[in-house]
């Protein structure tokens, strides 16, 4: 399932072309870069929504908390972020 995952931009790339701007964002200390050229007045500690290393909107800290919160629940965190858990046994 592709969702978007809320996260915290925490660096800024302020070198970079505004229709290539980039940023890292924090998922709970998962970091990304992500682009933030949809987002042209995020700035840092901003929380986003992001979709497929695309921010698409600023929302606001206890809705992003909210919605990582409830993802995390259901399993669909690692998946999003590309992470992957190693199984044991056979």
């Amino acid at each position: 399932m592709c969702l978007a995952i809320p996260g915290k931009i925490i660096e800024l790339d302020e070198n970079a072309d505004p229709a290539f701007r980039t940023g890292k964002v924090s998922f709970e200390g998962i970091i990304r870069v992500v682009n933030l050229s949809m987002v042209p007045s995020a700035g840092l500690n901003d929380y986003v929504l992001v979709h497929v290393g695309v921010a698409l909107e600023i929302i606001d800290e206890q809705e992003a908390i909210r919605v990582f919160s409830y993802l995390k629940e259901v399993g669909e965190v690692d998946e999003e972020l590309g992470i992957t858990t190693k199984k044991e046994g056979p």
